[in-house]
């Protein structure tokens, strides 16, 4: 039987109690039929008094991280005889460990973000790592206790820093919802011929050829990269790609797409190219199975940019 779970995260204080109690109780979400199990892992201001939980909603909690197992949440389950999970995460442990902890029959339907919109800019400052690990997989982001006092740009800036697909609405003082209607158009125009990626549009060129592919396979890019030779590919094919820095230098890594036809020249690892190529999904080794491979037309040595590492700002 597989099992859905709806996973709430955000930092202590952003109101996610009060959210979820409210979403409980919403005969949109609960049919006061099914057998819920709400799984608390951090204390906040406001606490779950089971008495205001509806009759069918049974409530676990986990006091620490290194607790999470599957084991463990699947013994919550069937104890409850749960058919819906729904997650209150602890802002401050990694989003790996409650999916590494979820039973294989255990599904994610919703990752929600909540967030105090008067508060969440200073989180972003002091604990980026902590924000970007939260917001990468986030499917909505609620901003709540907004206000026009507050920067509405600045926080979609903030999400979109980090995710182009995640939809984002704001919650005021007197609970309406507003959803965010700021256009957030491509630094590049995709209907172009070749379409030109600056140096320093490459890593939002890369994360949403990744987030949606399907409308970038048929169309001719240009743009700079490091080439990366892997003895698995075969003989002309290579990655070219540019290293990314999502939050701190701690998390920069790699990031390519297998390229074939080198032209006339001899590459080596780490070399600077220019290249222009049209992209399809095709089979290569490197993914172990489907996905973006570049058809080189043009390839020229170049000079590395002025900002090696690329970024989304």
């Amino acid at each position: 039987m597989e099992i859905p779970v709806y996973l709430f995260t955000g930092f202590l204080e952003a109101g996610k109690t009060k959210f979820i109690i409210e979403t409980l109780h919403d005969p949109n979400f609960n049919d006061g039929k099914r057998p819920y199990l709400l799984i608390a892992c951090e204390e906040g201001e406001e606490e779950y008094d089971p008495d205001v939980l509806p009759p069918n909603v049974k409530l676990a909690t986990f006091d620490e991280e290194q607790a999470l197992t599957p084991d463990r949440i699947s013994a919550m389950q069937k104890r409850a005889g749960a058919e819906i999970v729904v997650v209150e995460y602890n802002g401050m442990w990694s989003l790996d460990s409650i999916y590494n902890a979820l039973p294989e029959n255990f599904k994610v339907f919703q990752e929600i973000f909540i967030a105090d919109a008067t508060t969440i800019l200073n989180y972003n400052a002091n604990m980026r790592q902590q924000t970007v690990d939260k917001l990468t997989s986030a499917e909505m982001v609620v901003f709540n206790r907004y206000s026009d006092a507050v920067d509405k740009m600045a926080l979609h800036k903030l999400v979109r820093g980090i995710s182009r697909r995640a939809s984002i609405c704001y919650e005021d003082l007197g609970g309406e919802i507003s959803f965010d209607d700021i256009e957030d158009p491509l630094p590049y125009d995709l209907s172009a011929a070749v379409v030109e990626i600056k140096d320093e549009d490459f890593a939002i060129f890369y994360r949403d050829m990744t987030e949606e592919p399907e409308k970038y396979f048929g169309k001719t890019f240009a743009f700079k990269g490091i080439v990366a030779l892997d003895k698995s590919l075969p003989t002309g094919h290579f990655a070219i790609g540019r290293h990314v820095m999502t939050c701190c230098e701690a998390d920069i890594a790699y990031r390519g797409v297998v390229a074939k036809g080198m032209g006339k020249l001899k590459l080596q690892t780490r070399d600077w190219v220019t290249v222009k190529g049209t992209l399809a999904e095709e089979y290569s080794k490197l993914y172990r199975g489907r996905g973006p491979v570049l058809t080189v037309k043009e390839i020229a040595r170049a000079e590395k940019p002025v900002q090696e590492v690329a970024t989304f700002y």
